[in-house]
């Protein structure tokens, strides 16, 4: 896989591609939408264990544009494909039964997914921002995509606070390339290695922590969530917390920590507290939720403090422990927004208080749910619970107990949130709970169903990936991002080249 502008050139041709043909051939956009995401799969599997450093036009860095494949990369490539490939499954009926622009849906999903292809993949500073804007206007979009009062009021809400995010991070990409007169990551670094840190970078930095820290949904920096999440279609729900949150602000966090700016005591002691903040703060606001989307939106930013904590902590297995957990809840949390889509598909409510019985009616969604449930608890043998405990056990060996109690707290508090669900929607009832209303409901179609099983299977399996920890799946995750700027530099830059002055 050398080629890695096909990640944003073929979702960007079938997203303009689909309002044309669509017009007369009213299947085109389910059928281009599916098979575009699974080429898309393909591809991503494809890049595992490679690592490439493609130059657009043949023009090397820093002077040209460069897409670089690592194991970061590759990770995130993978994460976003799948969740991709497993929504527009979920997709084709839903969005047929709840709203009426298939043409337009897809063309905006396909347009977010080049954008998070490119974000993950750029080696510019510059071109990040582009395809962040990308994703983040397509999903905008789909945020308000049912034009209802509480939709567009959540998808303004979105709209003005990550408008406000992109423009700290453009202001800080200006003031990076006022100082050093380049955009390239790996050249930025060299600059940086070479000259140090003033306060133009310094500045430079919280910047993009804040703007990136908007993106990701971090405590303090999460209010638009809970709105946007549950306002979405549910397929869109699945992508905003399965991997936008991630491509569009963690994944860029990281990358400027670890092989930008370089990690610090400070910063990782930065990480760790907003991870055991978002964790927690989370968690509580989610346990007095009983709308079923709101409920999963609070537990999105909970999570995230597990991803921050994990790569906070910086050491290898701390490493290996936030990508794990970060690719783990893109599976178990993307699962849950898709559940929570098919109770509202066949009962119209998404109050917990309203609905009951359900394990009965709809077995699929209902023991998909409680495998998701179990994961995101921390339970074994579910992926979710394996992510957490090497987290955990990263902790306690940085000489952090204390913050490894946090997360065993934080586990526990989640896992009580998610009995709720169980309790009220499918193994028993909520108080306003009216059986007569619900005696027509069947299980949804079937590639709903099928959506739910894959994502299902994933969860349960995917904890073996943990085998040979640090020299396992995840190791080249590890080692491009322990190993610091400078392996980041010498992978990209491999010839020499001016280096500007002061």
């Amino acid at each position: 896989m050398t080629n890695l502008s096909l990640f944003i050139l073929i979702p960007l041709a079938a997203a303009f591609l689909i309002p044309v043909v669509s017009r007369k051939l009213k299947w085109f956009p389910d059928v281009c939408g599916i098979f575009t995401t699974l080429l898309l799969l393909l591809l991503s599997l494809q890049t595992m264990n490679q690592e490439t450093v493609y130059a657009m036009g043949n023009w090397p860095a820093p002077y040209g544009i460069v897409f670089v494949l690592d194991g970061f990369s590759c990770l995130l490539l993978i994460i976003i494909n799948l969740v991709g490939f497993v929504s527009t499954l979920f997709s084709f009926e839903y969005i047929e039964y709840f709203y009426t622009s298939k043409l337009r849906y897809y063309s905006l999903f396909l347009l977010m997914l080049a954008g998070m292809n490119g974000v993950v993949l750029t080696g510019d500073l510059f071109n990040l921002f582009v395809f962040l804007e990308i994703a983040s206007i397509a999903s905008y979009a789909l945020v308000g995509f049912g034009c209802q009062s509480r939709e567009l009021e959540a998808s303004f809400k979105y709209l003005v606070m990550s408008t406000v995010a992109s423009s700290f991070i453009l202001l800080a990409i200006a003031l990076v390339y006022g100082r050093f007169g380049s955009l390239n990551i790996a050249h930025i670094a060299l600059l940086i290695k070479q000259h140090g840190m003033n306060d133009t970078i310094i500045f430079s930095f919280v910047l993009l922590l804040v703007g990136f820290g908007v993106k990701s949904a971090i405590v303090p920096f999460h209010a638009w969530l809970p709105d946007a999440h549950p306002s979405a279609p549910a397929p869109i729900s699945a992508m905003l917390s399965g991997v936008v949150i991630k491509a569009l602000g963690v994944y860029a966090i990281v990358r400027l920590v670890y092989n930008l700016f370089g990690m610090t005591a400070l910063i990782s002691n930065l990480l760790i507290y907003s991870g055991i903040i978002s964790m927690i703060i989370g968690v509580l606001l989610a346990l007095g939720q009983w709308d079923f989307k709101r409920l999963l939106a609070y537990h999105s930013i909970s999570q995230m403090g597990y991803i921050f904590l994990g790569f906070g902590l910086g050491t290898p297995l701390g490493i290996l422990g936030g990508a794990f957990h970060l690719f783990n809840h893109s599976l178990f949390k993307s699962l849950l927004f898709l559940n929570s889509g098919s109770v509202e598909y066949e009962t119209g409510t998404r109050n917990l208080e309203k609905l009951g019985d359900l394990v009965q009616k709809m077995p699929v969604t209902a023991f998909s749910s409680l495998i998701a449930s179990l994961s995101i608890s921390g339970i074994p043998p579910f992926n979710g619970f394996w992510s957490k405990l090497i987290i955990i056990i990263a902790a306690v060996q940085a000489g952090k107990p204390v913050v490894a109690l946090w997360a065993v707290i934080g586990s526990i508090l989640t896992l009580a949130s998610f009995s709720k669900i169980q309790r009220y929607v499918f193994f028993g009832h909520g108080k306003n709970f009216d059986q007569n209303s619900f005696k027509a409901i069947n299980e949804v179609p079937l590639l709903m169903k099928m959506s739910m099983i894959i994502l299902a299977i994933l969860c349960t399996f995917t904890g073996l990936l943990m085998i040979n920890g640090v020299n396992g799946i995840f190791g080249p995750v590890v080692n491009v991002l322990d190993a610091g700027p400078h392996t980041y530099i010498e992978k990209i830059l491999k010839s020499n080249f001016f280096i500007p002055g002061n």
